[in-house]
């Protein structure tokens, strides 16, 4: 049976869709050992979960970007010899599996959309238009990131696995000064959303119907590059091949023109609708649907309809 060692660079209360999606994955490829910088109050309970075996922790919590975590994945990797190492396609996460594959002598891909159990990854390049298959040519594991809404969420409650300290400590290279929660919008999170409504320069400045249509669908806003550096909303937002990407199952464009660095962030989601009032604008080339209309007349017919149906 093949081997999987799952990375998260913490575990909270309750996992995040990114962490249950990556479980799911893990489960069809083989037992699942989870190896975390750090466990809630609670231990190992959100991980108890159909398919996952073990925990493996360190000797102490230990936070990225601690340099740390990375040798923390090599050691868990040297005790069980695992055929697949697999996180979620974050930057902290990306940046410890590839101090992790140097240790180890191993490859690594990122930005995956899919894994088989024998070590080949699928993906997405040159701005969504190719889709790659990857395998590493030398024996040992591969390290992949998998980018979030590839497969189902639906993890199924399981015994709370074993927990098992290694003897690897934070390093004091790094330390962590303030820690504080982001302020919660209510929204899902822009990178892990199922439906992402992103808006860009029609919209000008006023981003109240898009925030409304947002949360009639449960949806994450996001944004052009156009958007953020005016101000309209903040960087984190931005999507694009200089910001967040994004693979959603739904994308709504709305008054986003649709630039080849805007693909870039958004062209492998699953159905893509765009609103522009610019019937040429180059979005409506990789939209599934389109809307050649003013937003200030499609977003409220949207707004209305969702709310009509909602009863």
């Amino acid at each position: 049976m093949t081997q999987v060692l799952v990375f998260f660079d913490r575990v909270d209360a309750h996992l995040t869709p990114a962490q249950a999606e990556l479980l799911t994955h893990a489960d069809a490829l083989g037992e699942t050992v989870v190896v975390t910088g750090s466990l809630p109050a609670q231990g190992a309970a959100p991980l108890a979960v159909k398919g996952v075996t073990g925990v493996l922790t360190g000797d102490g919590p230990i936070y990225a970007p601690n340099p740390a975590l990375a040798e923390l994945v090599a050691t868990a990797a040297g005790e069980l010899y695992p055929d697949l190492i697999l996180g979620s396609d974050t930057p902290d996460t990306v940046d410890t599996l590839s101090q992790a594959a140097v240790s180890l002598n191993a490859g690594l891909i990122t930005g995956a959309t899919g894994v088989t159990g024998s070590g080949a990854a699928t993906k997405s390049v040159l701005a969504g238009s190719w889709r790659t298959t990857a395998q590493i040519s030398e024996d040992g594991p591969l390290l992949a990131t998998l980018r979030p809404n590839t497969a189902s969420q639906q993890v199924v409650p399981a015994a709370e696995p074993e927990v098992v300290e290694l003897e690897v400590k934070a390093s004091s290279v790094v330390r962590i000064l303030e820690e504080s929660e982001l302020p919660d919008s209510g929204r899902p999170n822009l990178t892990e959303a199922s439906t992402v409504v992103a808006f860009g320069r029609g919209v000008d400045g006023d981003v109240t119907l898009v925030e409304q249509l947002a949360d009639e669908l449960g949806a994450a806003v996001g944004a052009s590059r156009v958007a953020t550096d005016a101000g309209w909303i903040d960087h984190s937002a931005q999507v694009g091949q200089t910001g967040v990407t994004v693979s959603p199952q739904l994308y709504i464009s709305v008054g986003i023109s649709g630039a080849i660095h805007q693909k870039a962030g958004m062209q492998t989601s699953g159905t893509i609708v765009a609103i522009n009032k610019d019937e040429d604008a180059p979005v409506f080339e990789i939209a599934d649907f389109g809307v050649a209309g003013d937003l200030n007349d499609v977003l409220p017919q949207m707004i209305s309809e969702l709310r009509r149906r909602k009863g």
